[in-house]
């Protein structure tokens, strides 16, 4: 069976290690996002998709838009099924057609909950309880095929989004596995989803990262945890923006917005609607992130 891949971030990488490694698949060749400055130095930077596909000595191309760009190039690899994990591009009807297969996607939320590009982000943000990983035939709307296999997961009361990120491509690249091995058994069944129970989520920005403290506790550690590796919630302090990257809910009230305790031995605790969140991780501008307690050992945040 041959196999086109498509993908760009981190969490792509396990679901393409995947299918070089299933039998019976050849990955002809992968499709990846066209690499962009990053860091201080605005160094041109290959996506970890485009890093391990060069690894393997697997054909990479890097269309601005595939829409536009990369038909020809994909049509000429005569692909029997594609395989998409955060891509990070829309594709066109013309390009869904062309593998006879169809187009399998690995997609980082319990469809039809979380739609859109930031599922992992807006579950944590939206106080979700689980998520999970839907396999899914595309179409030619935004996470709206057909459901294959799905696989559950507890998120954790202070797990950030780049943690849940992690433990998700994992669990993505495992439920990938069993989908092949259904595709090729003839078992596989396809789900329409219910629109009814369906949420779109919009694309994360800068302006998000702008700590709200009238809000209520749960919703406060949602958007600090949800937010962190990007773009982080900021507070702002005489020595400059602090970046809050992860917080509990704690006890205390006050006006939103207070900071209630600040010292190495409690740490950061700050008022919010109705109660109080603690912040367990920060990074101050240009240094490393380190535990509240021992930021506050050398820093003052006053009360």
């Amino acid at each position: 069976m041959r196999i086109v891949f498509m993908g760009t971030p981190e969490f792509a990488v396990p679901s393409l290690k995947t299918l070089l490694a299933h039998d019976g698949a050849e990955v002809v060749g992968v499709f990846t996002q066209p690499d962009r400055p990053k860091g201080r130095g605005n160094q041109m930077t290959a996506s970890p998709v485009k890093q391990a596909a060069a690894e393997a000595g697997i054909p990479v191309f890097q269309p601005e838009r595939i829409r536009r760009d990369g038909v020809e190039a994909l049509r000429d690899l005569h692909p029997d099924l594609c395989v998409t994990a955060a891509f990070g591009q829309i594709l066109s009807q013309e390009i869904l057609d062309i593998p006879p297969m169809g187009n399998i996607n690995v997609h980082a939320s319990l469809l039809p909950r979380h739609r859109g590009s930031a599922p992992i982000a807006h579950a944590i943000l939206c106080g979700d309880r689980k998520t999970g990983v839907t396999t899914m035939m595309m179409d030619a709307g935004i996470d709206t095929g057909d459901m294959l296999l799905k696989a559950e997961t507890e998120i954790g009361e202070t797990e950030t989004c780049g943690e849940l990120t992690e433990r998700l491509s994992r669990i993505g690249a495992d439920l990938l596995e069993e989908t092949l091995k259904a595709l090729e058994n003839g078992t596989l069944k396809r789900t329409p989803q219910n629109e009814a129970e369906m949420t779109y989520d919009p694309m994360l920005t800068k302006d998000m990262g702008i700590a709200d403290f009238t809000l209520c506790p749960e919703k406060v550690k949602g958007t600090i945890n949800g937010l962190n590796p990007w773009p982080c919630v900021r507070l702002v302090t005489k020595e400059g923006n602090l970046k809050l990257l992860r917080a509990e809910c704690a006890e205390g009230e006050g006006k939103p917005g207070t900071v209630l305790r600040a010292d190495s031995k409690e740490g950061l605790r700050i008022a919010c609607n109705g109660g109080a969140v603690r912040i367990l991780e920060i990074q101050a501008p240009g240094g490393k992130r380190m535990r509240t307690e021992d930021y506050l050992r050398g820093h003052r945040i006053e009360i």
